[in-house]
Order: structure tokens, then sequence, then C-alpha cells
């Protein structure tokens, strides 16, 4: 049951995989009705979608004389972004390609500001070197670059491609930089839950059952969508030999293409939808 999950992530889960495909727009009792199978009382469902609706990410729209309500474009290009880091197998890093380096400035009084880059150079897949000082791999450059345009900081942040020359070792530098025994807990527990739920559907046809593929499929997918944000996607040599990331994409995406069409249709059985 997938009830102590904050109901705010599950309705971005359904509108993201679901209802973007299905016009983008879905009727309250829909929605609420789609929460439940997911274990999710009314009352939480709607206190999430008018929080939503005030902080701007779903906005009201009556259609065919039902209250329902659509994502607003800020939380289109939220899903949009996200979809490039959930759903697109990552880029591997090569130590030839070199670096990315970060470096800012910025004044105490922006202390949110300051916060808010940590936080998205972060989730770029930066790490720490030390002293206000940012690394990723090369790959990163363009989206750094649009990331410091957009957030109105490029005053105060310095950006650099580069090589690392001497004098240390590469491999220590990344056990300083990042918290790869993180990673690894998330992709092991990943593993471990869902594992079993893929051998499981190995012997069942998700079309006889779309109500429990939409079920299992949004478990699985909202269990996912943080991790590709946690790993900052590293040239191999420099993972130890028994890496899980692999094998954690392989079986996130093994249930996707499983589950994922019929829990479609039962979205569209919900919803009316042809």
């Amino acid at each position: 049951m997938l009830a102590p999950i904050r109901s705010k992530s599950l309705i971005f889960d359904i509108y993201g995989a679901f209802v973007r495909d299905l016009g983008g727009w879905i009727a309250v009792a829909d929605l609420i009705t789609l929460m439940g199978d997911l274990g999710v009382e009314e009352q939480p469902v709607r206190s999430s979608v008018s929080r939503m609706t005030r902080k701007g990410l779903l906005t009201r729209h009556e259609l065919n004389g039902q209250a329902g309500y659509v994502l607003s474009p800020r939380a289109q290009e939220i899903l949009a972004e996200g979809d490039s880091r959930i759903y697109l197998q990552q880029e591997i890093a090569s130590v030839e390609d070199g670096w990315t380096l970060v470096t800012f400035s910025i004044p105490e009084t922006m202390r949110a500001e300051r916060h808010q880059l940590r936080s998205r150079l972060r989730w770029l897949g930066y790490g720490n070197v030390g002293a206000g000082l940012w690394i990723a791999p090369s790959r990163t450059y363009e989206r750094t670059v649009e990331m410091v345009r957009s957030s109105g900081l490029d005053r105060y942040v310095d950006v650099f491609r580069a090589t690392y020359a001497a004098f240390g070792d590469l491999d220590e530098l990344v056990q300083r930089c990042w918290d790869l025994d993180q990673v690894r807990r998330a992709y092991r527990l990943y593993l471990a839950e869902f594992e079993p739920m893929a051998e499981s559907w190995s012997t069942a046809d998700p079309r006889e059952e779309p109500r429990s593929a939409f079920r299992d499929y949004v478990s699985a997918l909202h269990s996912w969508r943080k991790i590709p944000y946690l790993d900052p996607g590293l040239p191999p040599e420099l993972l130890p030999s028994d890496w899980e990331g692999k094998i954690a994409t392989d079986l996130f995406n093994d249930l996707r293409g499983r589950l994922e069409p019929s829990a479609g249709v039962h979205v569209a059985t919900v919803m009316s939808a042809p």
C-alpha cells in the first residue's frame, strides 16, 4: 500500500505518466478513484490538489460540467525535466572527456539563492570538492550553463571545463566528493523491493489485471523517480566493479515495458477516455 507516501507526489506521477497523454485534464472524481487504487483516501487527495493549486502547479478547469484540473506551465516544465532523468538512459561518462567545474561567490544577503544553487548542482550530479568548488562529468556543461542563466545568478558563478592532471588519486577524489554509499543503498533497496514484483509479473498477463498493473507500475515509478538524481553518472572505471546501477535501471525499464501499457488502459478506463 502506498498510503504513507505524500499524495502530492503520487498526483504528479499520475499526471506525468498518464494524464498528459490523455489530454492533460482529469476530473477530480477520477483522480480520487485512481488515488484510491493506490491506497490514498479522498480527503488527502482533495487537500493535496488544493495545495498544488495554491502553489501554481495545477489549474482548475471545468469540462462538460465536471470539475477538474490541468497542469500549469510550471508543472509541465518540472515533469519534462524529470522525464529526461527518469526515462532516458544516462550517457556513460568517460575520464577522457574531462570534468565541469563550478565555483561561485554569492552575497550573504542572498542565502536562499545560494542554497537553491547548491541544490540544483546536486540534482545535476555535482559533487563538492570543497571551499565552494563543485565537480561533475563534462557532459553536464551545457545544462549547467542553462541552469545558471535561468536562475539569474550568472554574475556570481564561474563555470570551467577541466581535465584531472595531478597529484592525488582520482578514485579517492570521487569518494570524497560523492556519497556513493548512499547511491548504492538506494539501488539495493530498489532491487530488494521490486525484483520480487518483476518475478511475480513474469508469469502473469498485465492485460488481464490492468488495475494491479497500474498500482504496481506507479509504485515502481514513484520509488525510482529520485534515484537517477542521486547517481552522478560517473565513469565506470571510477565505480566499484559490482556497481548495481545498470541492474536496477534494467529492472525499472523491464517493469515499465511490462506494466505501463496496461496501467494506461486502467487510467483511460477510469477517465472514460479513448
